[in-house]
């Protein structure tokens, strides 16, 4: 089993472990950041300090403006969007490749969807909900990337799916850097079961890029073939699929089995169906059968172990597998 992962590349809102760099004045310690942080390179921001606003300020309110926001300091009655706005552009541009991004739930700059969003400056009644003025940008110019905020991470799915997309698009942008086929069609393959739990009909669309039938220059198989891999990490695991994919894997080993073992792993499958064991449970089962027997495809697929395994928490928001 390939014990080497990439470091993922992670813009993360500075206030979440990083600096008391908070309107108040406060740092959040976040247990998943502090997990992460020596696997991934973490890049903290927090574009309301970097733009000159202050520690502590007077909070700031996003406000609607026709078609567009206004950022309003009710306290100092100052509008504030051009130097917020002068600060994310060049954020954005410093960072033009990243990975993922976890930031600030319900911040007016970083928040993703539970910003307050309010009727205008002169209406200072609530609105709507939505993504602050740099969240929304970040879900803009990294479109298919790996991003959350900390509350939605504490959910056990979107976790796990948070760290999979982000690791799986970490390693095809270190193979990307030198566009070849062969490396390109090991990826591919090594990604089979992952890809099928995720979405069977979208990964057979990618073999047929990476077939190439029509030899395209690998650069056009390449950028296809993002397109195609953003598309089947669109939305997190489904149990369905997961399930389907756990007995294709289990078909690997099967026939080597003695019957009571055969019922275990049926029994630990169905035990993930039914919510009563996490997914690493089974597929350590399973990778631990694969090295017995010495199945080298088995022990290359991701899907065993698509993050580092120090990674894998079990504990949740107890929403459990419920997504949102």
């Amino acid at each position: 089993m390939n014990e080497t992962f990439p470091r993922p590349k992670v813009l993360v809102s500075r206030c979440l472990g990083f600096a008391a760099c908070r309107y108040d004045g406060q740092i959040l310690n976040n247990s998943l950041i502090e997990q992460l942080q020596p696997h991934v390179e973490m890049i903290p921001v927090c574009p309301e300090t970097d733009c000159g606003l202050g520690i502590p300020r007077a909070p700031i309110r996003l406000c609607q403006a026709g078609e567009g926001f206004v950022v309003y300091q009710p306290a100092t009655g100052r509008e504030v969007t051009a130097q917020l706005q002068a600060t994310i552009d060049s954020i954005l541009t410093s960072h033009p490749q990243i990975d993922g991004a976890i930031l600030k739930s319900k911040s007016p700059s970083c928040g993703l969807f539970d910003t307050k969003i309010y009727q205008g400056i002169d209406k200072p009644q609530f609105l709507k909900k939505g993504g602050g003025l740099f969240g929304e940008q970040v879900l803009l110019t990294f479109a298919g990337r790996s991003i959350e905020d900390e509350m939605r991470l504490t959910n056990f799915s979107l976790r796990e799916h948070f760290l999979i997309k982000l690791y799986t698009l970490a390693r095809f942008r270190h193979l990307s850097e030198h566009p070849e086929m062969g490396p390109l069609v090991a990826f591919h393959a090594s990604h089979k079961l992952l890809f099928l739990a995720y979405n069977q009909s979208r990964f057979r669309l990618a073999g047929k890029i990476v077939a190439n039938h029509g030899r395209l220059p690998a650069v056009e198989v390449f950028r296809l073939y993002r397109e195609e891999l953003l598309r089947i990490l669109d939305a997190p695991l489904r149990i369905p699929g997961v399930i389907n994919t756990l007995y294709h894997a289990f078909g690997w080993i099967s026939e080597h089995l003695e019957s009571v073992e055969k019922e275990y792993v049926i029994n630990s499958i169905e035990e993930y169906r039914d919510e009563r064991l996490p997914l690493q449970a089974v597929t350590r089962l399973i990778e631990a059968h694969s090295i017995r027997f010495g199945n080298q495809y088995l022990q290359q697929q991701v899907f065993l172990r698509p993050y580092p395994r120090a990674l894998a928490g079990l504990s949740d928001s107890g929403r459990g597998r419920e997504v949102h």
